[in-house]
């Protein structure tokens, strides 16, 4: 007995059958068409028997009371405004024995036929065929495209069309691969459990969460969580972003919901993935002009749907979004999305085991140090981290090395932080105010106490900027006190006092640290209470988006007056800071200036380099 099955048939494609019998009559007719009749000039029957007493016919057929004829010469017609060298004339009923008698008298050819002429109807025919067949394809084609837009086989139908998009997937992706969530997966640690064997939890009354949101930063890990949660299960995995469901027609977006769930009930167990869920589910009834009617059956399908379980229904939601607080206060009640998990931005812990994860398919040199690169990459997320790690791969490719290097993790880091570097000619005096005003930056995070430890500081052009000084914190910060945020509005507007105590004047270079600090200014004075003249009052300005339908006529949470106090304590609290940073500079003039000439000739200096010039003042 054979292993193989037999395989059905194949079926020709429609289309296929359609573009064949066309091309097979257009070669069938294109020879006849050739030899077409040439055109044909009706001429009376006494203008004929004239140009015959003249000599001007040179041969003649003759078909039943029809004869047709030649020219000698082609003739000129001008009611047709055309030369004709055939024509057709009607012979009347009688008389025609003398008629040809005359033409076998100045011997001109005479053929006779019997029937009728049937060259003008097959003229008409070879003529029309090829454009009625052209029409029908045509109009079959254009059937076929508007099936996919509109029309009863086109919005109708999408629903037995999309029934192959929804494509099942059976991840093999684990809890181990999802580095640096230790939180996370434990909230979502008893679904497995869940879908393994949901009769246990039957038994004693217990439901699973209908639904799971994920919550957190891009980059964090929601999509491989809901993967590795299915993978973990070893159930169907059914994935979906929310903006596939909006579609142009109304309605279409709702009968893809519909579709989608009933296929993840039918292969029960099974996990619904919704990415980017607040692209859906935004607030309804929000806005300027009311709602997206498409959007908002999508979205109440969606609800209708999750409220539609029965108990015995082995299906879990997830959904990922990096909004929650735009999504509708419907999908965030318990029967809906029960859950709520949140990924933060791994800590120097998580980023190591993240680290560890993806470094296992990169060959890594003795002197790369995991823990330390985790130490200075503070905020990287793991999408970030797994970037880190290829583009040191690529470096240490480009450098045509068999091992990635700590080296080339340095370079890899510093084009993320800062940037591509681009070659860029900057004249003398332009350099040199660069390395005065980063110097200036690196001298008071230098001398300030509340700081994070300077890691860099460069004037070659990386990204969009001319130069940088970069700090890299030695520890984990979750909450920021009042002394940390004086000093670093200090570092903020160093660089400008600098250009003013040593260059006499400031520059548009400063334009980045102004924006940064008056932002930070104004959430110390309005936010966090760190003025005496405001106090402990939440005076922000409204955070709200006019297009989610909120505070659309006040735009603040206070008065005229309360704005004028916040603007004066924001100037006062800048102005202070750059009294601070300004007498760091005079009291440390000399070490400035030494500075200042060490970085213009290097033009990047490290820890190492700038506590040796600070320390001693030696160049």
């Amino acid at each position: 007995m054979s292993n193989t099955d037999p395989q059905p048939p194949q079926k020709l494609p429609l289309n296929w059958v359609v573009w064949t019998l066309a091309v097979a009559l257009m070669l069938y007719y294109l020879p006849s068409m050739r030899d077409r009749p040439e055109p044909a000039v009706k001429l009376p029957y006494s203008e004929f028997k004239m140009l015959l007493r003249e000599g001007q016919i040179s041969s003649v057929t003759l078909r039943g009371s029809e004869l047709d004829g030649k020219f000698i010469t082609p003739r000129m017609f001008p009611e047709q405004r055309r030369q004709y060298s055939r024509f057709l004339t009607q012979l009347p009923d009688f008389g025609n024995e003398a008629i040809l008698a005359e033409l076998e008298e100045q011997n001109i050819p005479l053929e006779v036929k019997e029937g009728h002429d049937a060259s003008s109807s097959k003229v008409i025919l070879l003529s029309y065929l090829p454009w009625i067949m052209f029409m029908i394809i045509l109009f079959w084609l254009s059937r076929r495209t508007l099936r996919n837009f509109s029309g009863r086989g086109g919005a109708f139908d999408f629903d037995k069309r999309l029934e192959t998009q929804f494509i099942c997937q059976k991840p093999d992706t684990t809890f181990d691969e999802v580095a640096g969530q230790t939180n996370a997966k434990r909230e979502v640690q008893e679904l497995v459990e869940y879908l393994r064997d949901p009769d246990r939890f039957h038994r004693v009354g217990a439901l699973a969460p209908r639904g799971v949101l994920l919550m957190g930063p891009p980059g964090t890990g929601k999509t491989l969580l809901a993967r590795a949660l299915a993978g973990e299960a070893g159930v169907n995995f059914y994935p979906m972003s929310a903006s596939e469901f909006i579609e142009v027609f109304v309605g279409v977006g709702a009968s893809r919901v519909r579709q989608l769930f009933k296929t993840a009930k039918e292969n029960a167990p099974s996990i619904i993935f919704i990415d980017e869920l607040d692209s859906v589910g935004r607030t309804r009834g929000a806005g300027y002009g009311g709602g997206h009617d498409e959007r908002e059956q999508t979205l109440n399908q969606i609800l209708a749907e999750m409220d539609g379980f029965a108990g015995h229904d082995a299906v879990i939601v997830l959904a990922a979004t990096n909004r929650p607080d735009v999504l509708d206060p419907a999908l965030m009640r318990p029967g809906r999305f029960d859950r709520h998990v949140t990924l933060d931005l791994p800590d120097q812990e998580g980023r190591v085991a993240i680290l560890k994860v993806h470094a296992k398919r990169i060959p890594l040199a003795d002197d790369v140090n995991l823990p330390q690169i985790a130490a200075g990459t503070p905020g990287f997320s793991g999408a970030d981290l797994k970037n880190l790690i290829n583009e040191a791969a690529i470096q240490a490719a480009r450098e045509n090395r068999d091992h990635v290097h700590s080296l080339d993790f340095d370079i890899a880091r510093d084009k993320i932080i800062m940037g591509a570097e681009r070659t860029l000619i900057i004249p003398p005096d332009e350099k040199h105010r660069l390395a005065v005003h980063e110097s200036g930056h690196t001298l008071v995070a230098y001398y300030l106490p509340n700081t994070d430890p300077l890691y860099k500081v460069s004037i070659v052009p990386h990204g969009r900027s001319l130069g940088g000084t970069h700090q890299m914190p030695l520890q984990e910060r979750h909450t920021y006190p009042e002394e940390y945020l004086r000093d670093k509005l200090a570092v903020m507007l160093a660089g400008r006092i600098a250009e003013r105590e040593l260059l006499g004047s400031v520059s548009t270079g400063a334009d980045d640290d102004i924006h940064q600090a008056t932002g930070l200014a104004r959430a110390m004075v309005s936010r966090w209470g760190m003025s005496k003249e405001v106090g402990p009052v939440d005076l922000r300005d409204s955070e709200e988006h006019p297009f989610l339908g909120r505070e659309m006529a006040q735009p603040h949470h206070h008065s005229e007056f309360s704005a004028e106090i916040i603007d004066k304590a924001v100037r006062e609290l800048l102005v202070s800071s750059e009294t601070i940073a300004a007498e760091l500079i005079r009291t440390h003039r000399e070490r400035l200036d030494k500075l200042v000439s060490l970085l213009e000739r290097s033009e990047t200096l490290h820890k190492a380099q700038i506590d040796e010039c600070l320390q001693t003042g030696a160049s």
